[in-house]
This record gives C-alpha cells, sequence and structure tokens, in this order.
C-alpha cells in the first residue's frame, strides 16, 4: 500500500481541510478514506500500471491522435456483448474514447433516457451484466479507446432505493434528499431558482404523497435532486465512481455538476461549493486510479466556465463539453456570420491553458440556441429574433433553408425553442437526397466537410456522434412510439444503420465520401505536432465576416485554418504571415501576404513558418 499512502499523503491535508470545511464530521471523513483504500487494493494490476503510464503522461487525453465517439449501446449493438464484437468498426475509425450513453439500472418509464438511475452501481439488465461491461472496457482498452460513462451527480430517480426508504418514512434517507413538511421553504426557494423546463416541468418542487413532504426536482418530478450537505452522499457517489473506475472507466461525464449544491437566496447554480465538491473528487481519483480524468456537463455562459477547470495548482475537471461553439457553428452556418462564433472562441482561449474542451457537433441532446447576449448587438442582432431565426431555419421554415430540422420545448409565451436533428439532416443532406438534386447534395456535403472540420481544429479534440460517419438521417418513427412521440430528440436517436455503414467501402458512395473527409480531418491532426497539449491556439482576423480563422503554433511552425461559412466563393488576406504555405487538405499552395480566393463552404489547412 506504499504507492497509496504516497499518494494520499501528497494530498491529504487539502483533501481533509475541504472535507471538513464542507461537513465537519471526522468519523464520515475517516470512512472516505478507508474506502479509498478498499478500492485501490480491489484495483487489477493492469489498470494500476495505466495509472502509472499516465503519471508520465497527464496530459494524454490531448494528443492528436484522440478522436471521440459517443452513443446509445442499444441503438449501435444491443448489448455490451454485440458491442465488444463491433470493437474493430471503432478501431478503423481511429477512435480512441468512446462515450456510451447511461447504461445503470434505470425504470422503465420516467427514466429521462437512462439519467433517472435507479441503482449507481448495477448495469441495467438490458445491457448485460456489470462484468460484461468489465469485459467491453478490457476489450477497448486492448484496442487504445477509453470507455466514458455519465455519472448522474444531481439526482437519483424516485426509484432508487434510497428514495423508496425515504418515501416508507427513514429519516436518514430523507436527509439524502431535499424534503420538507410545508410549502415555507420551497417557496423561499422559489425566490431566486429558476426553473428548468418551465413549460414540461414547472416548479422545482414534488410533492410526496407517500412521504407526505415536498422534494427538491429541479428537472422532472420523478427525479429527486440530492442533498450534497450530508456527507453520506457524497461518500456514496464517490464509492460508485471508484467501483466503475475498477471495471475499467477512464472518463467520468459529470452530468447536471453544477446544480448539486443548493442555498436559499441563490439560483442555486455554480455555488462555491460545487467547486470544492468537484476538486475533492479530482484529488480521490488522483491517489485511488490516476488514469480516470473528469470531463464536467457544464451548460453555462463562458464567464462560469473557468472555475469548472480550476487552477494549475489546484485543478478541478480535465475537460468540459464544448456546448457553446457546438451552438456558435450552427449559428455561423445558418447566418453566414462567423463573428460570434469568433468571439465565443476568443473569450474560450482566454480561459487558460488548462481549459480544453471536447469539440462536437450533435450529441444526445437538443441544440440549445444560447448567445452571448452581450455580443449579439455588437453584429446587429436582437437576441429573441436572432434565437427564432436560428431555429425556424433549422426546421427548415426560413425562406433559403437547406435544413430539416424539428423544434423541442417550444414555449409560446417567451417564444424560446430548441433544435433537434442529425447532422447530415440539419446540414442539408437529407434535404437534398430528397429533392434528387446532386448539385444540392455536393453544398451539403461541402457543410458537412465544412462542420467537422471546424471541430476538429479547434483548442481540445473532436467528438463524433455516432452515424455520423455514415451521414444518418433523421427518424421519423418516434412520433409512432406513445412513449417517445413527445420528445423530438427522438428523431436523432435512432438505430445505426449497419447497412449504411457497409457502403463505406463502396467508392464514390456518400458513405464513403463522408467517412472520408473524417479520415482526412483526423490524419492531418494525428500527423502534425501542432496538435499537441503545449500548441498555441488563437484566432485569427481574416478580414471578412463569412470566413472564421484560427492559428495554431509551435516555435517556428505555423497551421492557419480557415473555414468559409459563406456558399460563396470569398477572398481573404493574412497581411502578417510571409513566405509559401501548403494546403493539407486540397495540396493546394498560397501566399498569405497576398489575397486569395477560398471556395464556398471551403476550408483550409495551410502549413508553414513564422519567421
Amino acid at each position: 500500500m506504499d504507492t497509496f499512502n504516497s499518494r494520499l499523503l501528497r494530498h491529504k491535508d487539502e483533501l481533509e481541510w475541504l472535507y471538513m470545511e464542507l461537513y465537519n464530521d471526522r468519523a464520515m471523513l475517516d470512512a472516505l478514506e478507508k474506502g479509498m483504500e478498499d478500492y485501490f487494493a480491489k484495483r487489477k494490476e493492469d489498470l494500476k500500471e495505466l495509472d502509472e503510464r499516465r503519471l508520465s503522461d497527464s496530459f494524454w487525453y490531448l494528443e492528436g491522435k484522440m478522436l471521440g465517439m459517443t452513443m446509445y449501446t442499444e441503438l449501435f449493438a444491443g448489448t455490451f456483448k454485440k458491442l465488444k464484437a463491433k470493437v474493430a468498426y471503432l478501431k478503423d475509425l481511429h477512435i480512441t474514447y468512446l462515450h456510451l450513453m447511461p447504461f445503470l439500472k434505470t425504470p422503465k418509464e420516467n427514466n429521462d433516457g437512462g439519467f433517472a438511475v435507479s441503482d449507481f452501481n448495477t448495469v441495467d439488465p438490458k445491457f448485460g451484466s456489470n462484468k460484461d461491461l468489465e469485459d467491453l472496457a478490457d476489450e477497448l482498452r486492448k484496442n487504445g479507446i477509453s470507455l466514458c460513462m455519465d455519472m448522474v451527480m444531481n439526482h437519483t430517480s424516485s426509484e432508487h432505493e434510497w428514495a423508496q426508504r425515504a418515501m416508507d418514512g427513514d429519516i436518514s434517507y430523507q436527509n439524502r434528499y431535499l424534503c420538507f413538511p410545508d410549502r415555507r421553504i420551497p417557496d423561499e426557494y422559489e425566490k431566486t431558482c429558476p426553473e428548468v423546463f418551465p413549460e414540461s416541468a414547472p416548479g422545482n418542487f414534488t410533492y410526496s404523497q407517500k412521504m407526505g413532504k415536498w422534494v427538491f426536482t429541479s428537472f422532472y418530478p420523478t427525479q429527486w435532486d440530492l442533498n450534497y450537505k450530508n456527507p453520506a452522499v457524497f461518500n456514496d457517489m464517490v464509492f460508485s465512481m471508484l467501483l466503475w473506475a475498477n471495471y475499467g472507466i477512464e472518463i467520468f461525464r459529470l452530468d447536471a455538476v453544477p446544480y448539486i449544491w443548493k442555498e436559499i437566496g441563490t439560483n442555486c447554480r455554480n455555488l462555491k461549493q460545487v467547486h470544492t465538491i468537484v476538486r475533492m473528487i479530482r484529488m480521490i481519483l488522483e491517489i485511488v486510479c490516476p488514469a480516470v480524468i473528469l470531463k464536467g456537463e457544464v451548460v453555462m455562459a463562458p464567464k462560469e466556465l473557468a472555475a469548472y477547470f480550476g487552477t494549475k495548482e489546484k485543478p478541478e475537471c480535465h475537460l468540459l463539453y464544448g456546448v457553446a461553439s457546438m451552438v456558435n457553428i450552427w449559428g455561423a452556418l445558418s447566418s453566414r456570420d462567423v463573428r460570434l462564433l469568433e468571439y465565443q472562441t476568443v473569450d474560450l482561449l482566454s480561459l487558460g491553458e488548462n481549459a480544453n474542451f471536447v469539440n462536437y457537433l450533435r450529441c444526445h441532446d437538443d441544440i440549445g440556441w444560447g448567445f452571448d447576449e452581450q455580443k449579439e448587438p455588437l453584429i446587429g442582432a436582437d437576441p429573441l429574433k436572432h434565437k427564432i431565426f436560428q431555429y425556424e431555419f433549422y426546421q427548415g421554415r426560413f425562406p433559403g433553408s437547406f435544413s430539416l430540422g424539428e423544434l423541442y420545448n417550444y414555449d409560446p409565451k417567451t417564444l424560446d425553442a430548441r433544435s433537434c436533428g442529425t447532422t447530415a439532416s440539419l446540414c442539408g443532406i437529407e434535404k437534398a437526397l430528397k429533392d434528387n438534386d446532386k448539385d444540392e447534395l455536393e453544398d451539403a456535403v461541402a457543410r458537412y466537410r465544412l462542420l467537422y472540420a471546424t471541430a476538429f481544429f479547434l483548442r481540445g479534440f473532436p467528438l463524433l456522434n455516432s452515424g455520423d460517419e455514415i451521414g444518418q438521417l433523421n427518424d421519423y418513427s418516434y412520433k409512432e412510439d406513445e412513449l417517445k412521440k413527445d420528445d423530438s430528440r427522438y428523431l436523432h436517436r435512432s438505430k445505426f444503420d449497419w447497412k449504411k455503414a457497409q457502403r463505406i467501402k463502396k467508392e464514390g458512395s456518400l458513405e464513403n465520401r463522408l467517412y472520408g473527409i473524417l479520415g482526412q480531418l483526423y490524419k492531418i491532426r494525428a500527423e502534425s505536432e501542432l496538435f499537441c497539449a503545449d500548441a498555441e491556439v488563437s484566432t485569427w482576423d481574416s478580414g471578412n465576416r463569412h470566413v472564421f480563422a484560427l492559428r495554431r503554433k509551435k516555435g517556428s511552425k505555423v497551421l492557419l485554418c480557415i473555414f468559409n461559412y459563406s456558399p460563396d466563393p470569398e477572398s481573404v488576406a493574412f497581411n502578417y504571415f510571409t513566405g509559401y504555405y501548403t494546403d493539407l487538405l486540397s495540396k493546394r499552395t498560397i501566399e498569405p501576404g497576398r489575397p486569395f480566393i477560398v471556395e464556398g463552404y471551403g476550408c483550409m489547412a495551410l502549413e508553414g513558418c513564422w519567421e
């Protein structure tokens, strides 16, 4: 146990100080440290070897070869055993990071797509067993693929054992939630705490008839918020994470982490105690299983994001989801204006060198049009009108739109709405195929390439949504399912089309072209030192509001990444660069000191030297 004790000693003072400051309970702290020691002792030798390798390569997750994919197990393969048989497909695609959507035990109904967990320590039987998950993780690891899982931090299902025991009258389990006998305290919370879903789930509290109390439910009535003021909650959630780390999980996505601490008189978001908890989790992982990293789901303004990375001396999350980048990429495509994307990228890059993001275009969720309302007036955009334009454009209702998406959570009072659809359907591929228009299809493929090139070249690493590599289209069959018909997110939660996947190798097919685009982008990242962890990344003024530009630099080597969000050819000039540059995508040579043309929806990766 020398290794455990030396790691514990490194963090012991800070960990114990933070724990006692938050909980002032020495017995529970002792129980936490004893549990940590037990989980370390149970850790397999190959995982301990991985821990040591990662300690000597602490930025392994920022290598140019990193390429992520997110998927639903049941939609891609069915079970963990069947997914294990598909690992070769993932390896051929160069995937090194696989995020499986929630797979823990949930109720059959009211499960919020797996985010209403009824048992944090057990795989849902529909996927197999805990052992099946461990076998899958072993196989992925042998093939250089790290496994990511969701850790639903904020709440449990009302069918969780803790909630059931609370409803049976057990005060110790009622104290694991925020339960109140009358409306006095809930009404105080409601004065300052915003509603997450004001139309579909209004209010922040639900009355439990069986318990005879009001319980905090930020998201849905059947999802009870956990009380992190209770150290038993913190300890047990940490032990669940350590359990899965020992099964081979290498990344935890902390779901809804800004919400986990509640205080009357606040908005119950991003409170300082949240960061105390995340910091403690980071230290606990570094002690027990340092191969494991944290990815935060923080859907907040850029000014709130920096705190979730912590500092260089006291880090918190290793990565955050690039939600703002995703929104602004789609916003630039519809408006043909990259200024908000550029403003937002500057804001994110200014957060510091430890601020790295997982960059994606689509995921299991909707696109929420959360632009920076302080920056929108700078480009002459009214925030509400701009939002309406975006969701109408991607619904296909705006003149000239190429998109076939649907609305999610439309609010007739505020006129707020979000957008759903697959990448292929939103960027115009579905419409072009439907219209049987070859020229339209060429434009749609060019948009696909432009969007993914942007995601691949931002700071951090890219994440594919399963099915994007073969251009999977919207699935409208959800409308025929009574349990899904009112949730348009199922439009892009469709079963993986293995028949389309077989066309990847058919030269000239749409699937072959899209797969090839991703392969080319990956090759550029994987083979260039300009995508390593210590490369400098900055925006660059193209002098054209249609053209977004990034500069990657290491030593004297430079890569200028250029993205034309207009369908028309655009002229750009980079007057401070000299010499000849080669476009790694087309092999075209240009001289940046002179104006040059970027084709409509074109992108370039100009490699040269800074002199």
